[in-house]
């Protein structure tokens, strides 16, 4: 039975839920879902009375494993020796032994997962317009992006200019052709000189000198739109990745190209992950309501955003399908237009007033977000929209920040109740397994083989690892400088661990296995330049910042046949052993001098600060934040995680002072709010250094030995909090 209240909340099924939760559930997501509305509160609350004992007893148990390691650390400083420590994590339960062999068996998953390596972006839920722009990023414009980036160089003639360069503009379709000839070549001949493309009979009939090229490989030709004779787009395939030549010799580009070709269209975000955690502010049923929306809106592909750009406003809405006549002009070929949505729930940690149990106590917040967003993709599993994301009826769920294989099983368990609620068929929910947390890497087999019905997606996230490894080990003594982290030891033994076990428990062909975000979103000529070593190693997708780095990376894919090195890496067998990832990345203050530490804790400073700013007064939980020397770099809770224990763990060890932490502080503040001057809604933290956002990244710092796991999500929702409140 469901009753009002008089205090903004609702009795519903023994709970007691804020009244825009329950209004969103009753008018949005009951209706049509096949489910009455007094079963589904009722099990909802048997669902929490069945598992939050269990979240409480894992939190529990991370409590005293860290209890556990902090004294032994106090009582062994430095370096520990390597026996007697591995003893020690055997004992704790921190360091398990490995199953003896483990069978991925995961069933009716989509090709985006399971057999097509490339880009996959990361998007915070709550904004509208980014998720829009995100689930339309699985095709972008080559021009446009080498144009607009700085993959082309911008200087000298190259340079971008207000108006259209051409000379700029003739590069780019310079290196277009050149892509096509790398993967897509014509036998005797270059797409640069190409003057007509068409499609007969024989294939793609490229014109050069007069005669009719064709490919070197004719079952590249996957299909044309148009006539025949003149298509007006031609799609050609590689590696599983597509490419679409667009014709149009009126286009401004296009009449000034031999063979009309105004674009090159690459299927680039093969997959987005649609993010509820780390890059959202979400402190409140409010916000809480408005990412379940937009994961419903998604699913239903309905989702659409009012936008102004050029003076001029219209609608952006989800693309449709792309329908392209077959090579023999019989038939149709149908190519998905969207990108593949994955929603990151949050971790085991926090819990949400949102709906609080029959004691009045507040529920776990992953158990509230599996039901609200698995309630929101019964439309998509069922079958009921015009713009499906999963093709298989799958629901696609990546689960962070979980501790080991019993924290997974939890996970799993609570899948498994959620598809009972809703009346899903078991195992329809697929789970993603971040391989972020130091006991999950040093157990990542066991974490799998628990899961391993569901399991499509294991990745490495270096950020919030490092920020696990720092507050894991804070009692042993000072960490390196953060900027020397990615070249200590466990770094690349993480790296490759994660790809030998998942290959060895049969993800190939069945699941992604990930790496992590490219944090320069305006260097994307360094990107260009770096992130081929992740397909290299073994990575079927790679996190990028935005749909224009998704089309840049997607040239990566094409370059390097994801496929044939992970059967080379599997074959090989492991390259590196578990124990070295136990190595404590431990530095040494004698060597930095003065200046180095304070340019240290400048640096991590003024990143706290730049981020927890807009996180805490604006409610932005991913920005582009400049570092001191001006390059926006993306910075979310896991950046925010890192720094704030960097500088705990400094502190703790005496290598800077109290007094420089809280001198810093306050500088670095005063230089954030030159940083955000030309905002105009922006709120000084100088100088009075008292608002809820500089409290909030002061005690990250100086309580950071006390936070769970050394998380910035107690503090940072408390402070929100705080200032929604100040503002209401």
């Amino acid at each position: 039975m469901t009753s009002a209240s008089t205090s903004g909340r609702v009795q519903a099924g023994g709970l007691d839920v804020a009244a825009e939760l329950h209004r969103f559930v009753e008018e949005e997501g009951l209706p049509g879902s096949g489910l009455e509305s007094d079963s589904f509160w009722e099990g909802l609350a048997a669902l929490v009375a069945e598992l939050s004992p269990r979240h409480r007893e894992l939190l529990a148990e991370r409590d005293r494993i860290q209890a556990a390691l902090d004294d032994w650390h106090s009582a062994h400083p430095g370096t520990p020796e390597p026996d007697a420590y591995r003893s020690l994590l055997r004992d704790l339960g921190y360091l398990l032994e490995e199953p003896a062999e483990v069978s991925v068996t995961t069933s009716g998953v989509d090709p985006e997962v399971a057999g097509i390596p490339g880009p996959q972006l990361v998007v915070p839920l709550l904004n509208a317009r980014f998720a829009t722009n995100a689930v339309n990023a699985r095709w972008g414009s080559l021009y446009d992006a080498l144009y607009g980036s700085d993959v082309v160089p911008t200087d000298g003639d190259l340079a971008p200019g207000s108006d259209y360069n051409k000379t700029r503009g003739d590069e780019v379709i310079r290196r277009g052709r050149e892509l096509l000839d790398a993967h897509w070549p014509l036998d005797g001949a270059s797409h640069a000189d190409v003057t007509a493309y068409a499609v007969d009979g024989d294939g793609l009939a490229a014109t050069v000198d007069g005669e009719a090229r064709r490919l070197a490989e004719p079952q590249q030709l996957v299909g044309y739109r148009g006539d025949a004779a003149s298509p007006e787009a031609v799609v050609l395939v590689h590696h599983g990745l597509h490419v679409e030549i667009q014709v149009d010799p009126d286009d401004q580009i296009g009449s000034t190209d031999s063979a009309g070709v105004k674009d090159l269209l690459l299927e680039s975000a093969v997959s987005t992950i649609m993010d509820l955690e780390d890059s959202v502010a979400a402190v409140d049923a409010e916000d809480k309501v408005l990412g379940y929306r937009n994961w419903m809106r998604l699913m239903d592909g309905t989702l659409s955003e009012e936008v102004t750009k050029g003076g001029k406003t219209f609608t952006r809405a989800m693309n449709d399908d792309r329908v392209y006549t077959a090579p023999d002009g019989a038939g149709e070929v149908t190519l998905h237009g969207r990108s593949l949505l994955f929603i990151r729930q949050v971790g085991h940690l926090m819990t949400t007033d949102a709906v609080r149990d029959a004691n009045g106590d507040p529920v776990p917040e992953g158990l509230l977000d599996a039901v609200m967003t698995g309630l929101g993709s019964l439309k998509d599993v069922q079958g009921r929209t015009e713009r499906p994301n999963s093709r298989t009826g799958a629901a696609y769920v990546v689960k962070p920040k979980m501790h080991g294989p019993d924290e997974v099983q939890l996970a799993v368990d609570l899948f498994a109740g959620v598809e009972r609620l809703l009346g899903m068929e078991p195992l329809t929910i697929k789970m993603g397994i971040m391989d972020e947390e130091r006991r999950t890497s040093l157990n990542l087999k066991a974490c799998i083989e628990r899961a391993r019905e569901r399991v499509v997606f294991i990745n490495t996230g270096f950020l919030d690892r490092t920020g696990d490894d720092i507050h894991t080990s804070m009692q042993a003594g000072p960490m390196v400088r953060k900027a020397d982290m990615k070249k200590t030891d466990w770094i690349e033994a993480y790296e490759d661990l994660n790809v030998d076990i998942g290959l060895e428990c049969g993800l190939l062909g069945r699941a992604q296995i990930g790496k992590g975000m490219w944090a320069a979103p305006d260097s994307l000529a360094a990107m260009y330049e770096a992130k081929i070593g992740h397909p290299q190693a073994g990575a079927t997708c790679a996190w990028v910042p935005s749909p224009t780095a998704a089309t840049i990376h997607a040239l990566h894919y094409h370059q390097v046949d994801v496929k044939a090195r992970q059967e080379e890496l599997a074959a090989s067998g492991r390259r590196r052993d578990r124990e070295q990832l136990l190595v404590v990345p431990l530095g040494d203050p004698s060597q930095w001098s003065e200046e180095d530490r304070t340019a240290e804790i400048e640096n991590n400073l003024q990143s706290l600060l730049g981020y927890v700013v807009r996180w805490v007064d604006a409610g932005v939980g991913c920005s582009k934040v400049p570092d001191l020397s001006g390059e926006p770099l993306m910075e979310d809770r896991a950046t925010c995680r890192i720094s704030g224990q960097h500088v705990a763990n400094w502190l703790h060890h005496g290598v800077v002072t109290r007094e420089q932490v809280e001198q810093t502080l306050q500088k670095m503040a005063a230089v954030v709010d030159e940083q955000n001057s030309g905002d105009p809604g922006y709120t000084p933290m100088a100088p009075s250094f008292d608002g809820p956002a500089y409290e909030a990244a002061r005690a990250l710092v100086l309580d950071g030995l006390a936070q769970p796991s050394g998380y910035t999500e107690p503090i940072l929702h408390r402070q929100r909090a705080v200032k929604k409140e100040q503002s209401a």
